[in-house]
């Protein structure tokens, strides 16, 4: 059985993490595929972390018949290189970083394209990465969709105003502007929108101090979140591989009005959502949708069709065909 390495370093969770556990899992059953974690040993904390995990992955030995290297383990690839390597990508933006991080930024985003250069694969999540890294002049760059399990994203009528109940979300509309990131254009999103009558909320750790309602909720009812919500935002600041939220949010046929950037605008056209480019338009088209149920309906019976063929099946064959195919 043919041997991958996966190199990974970051624990938190976001889109990214989430796709590549279930690469790993459609892989499991055709490849010895083993999670290589690297981290700090001697600095749990403070700025000499990053060093160290860096060092750490210099020395990463192994015969592999593949490695699999992320954004931050590709930064280690041009000093040095122990196998045939893929790199999966799922965007790069640097854009809403704090500015004082910006001379680091600099640094880290050429290391970054000069690793790119020295893998032998790139694997992207869109048409837009895919040819992003083509048209400069990236050879071997293949695209592999995110996936659900559509099966997960169907809850009754009951469960979802159980959870308006739970957290007192009932009486008005219910605007869903996403996690507690200032990336995500939730703060933009809330001053946007704080005079409508709606409860406006975002959920997951809070990275900021955000004026909108926050909940730290499981997995379970987050989803229900997005489904008893009348609309989803998604109006990220960055270049976004895909939107795994928008999506799941069209899974459970919940209108989504997103800002389409990188990725995501082949998911919102792909699915018939609302592609709103800047806040100052957002207030319309948020209250558009909200006086228009039937138009709700029908924005949320779309996204459902495109959104659902993004199936585990699909994915793990076209993961198991590529792999097959480099290694």
């Amino acid at each position: 059985m043919k041997k991958i390495g996966w190199l990974k370093i970051s624990s938190r969770k976001y889109g990214g993490v989430a796709y590549e556990e279930l690469a790993r899992e459609a892989l499991s059953g055709d490849f010895d595929v083993e999670l290589v974690e690297v981290q700090s040993n001697i600095f749990k904390r403070g700025y000499f972390r990053a060093p160290e995990t860096f060092l750490n992955l210099l020395r990463i030995k192994g015969q592999k018949d593949l490695w699999v290297r992320d954004n931050n383990t590709i930064l280690t690839l041009p000093f040095r290189k122990i196998g045939k390597t893929l790199a999966m990508i799922h965007h790069i933006d640097f854009s809403t970083t704090p500015l004082w991080f910006k001379p680091l930024d600099f640094v880290i985003e050429r290391l970054l394209f000069w690793g790119l250069k020295k893998a032998d694969f790139m694997v992207t999540v869109s048409q837009y990465w895919q040819d992003y890294f083509k048209n400069k002049g990236y050879k071997n760059v293949f695209k592999v969709y995110n996936a659900f399990d559509v099966s997960a994203y169907s809850f009754s009528s009951q469960e979802v105003e159980s959870l308006k109940e739970k957290y007192s979300l009932k009486g008005k509309p219910i605007i869903y502007l996403g996690t507690c990131q200032k990336a995500k254009g939730v703060l933009e999103s809330y001053n946007a929108l704080k005079g409508l009558n709606a409860h406006l909320v975002t959920s997951g750790e809070p990275h900021f101090n955000s004026p909108a309602r926050n909940l730290q909720i499981p997995h379970d009812e987050y989803l229900k979140l997005l489904k008893a919500s009348d609309l989803v935002l998604a109006m990220s600041k960055f270049e976004e591989g895909w939107c795994r939220i928008a999506h799941e949010a069209m899974l459970l046929k919940t209108p989504v009005i997103g800002s389409g950037k990188g990725g995501m605008r082949e998911l919102l056209e792909g699915g018939g959502q609302i592609v709103c480019e800047d806040f100052d338009s957002l207030e319309k088209e948020v209250v558009n949708l909200l006086r228009d149920p039937q138009k709700r309906k029908e924005v949320g019976e779309r996204g459902y069709n495109f959104a659902k063929q993004f199936t585990l099946e699909r994915f793990k064959k076209e993961w198991v065909d590529l792999v097959n195919k480099i290694i």
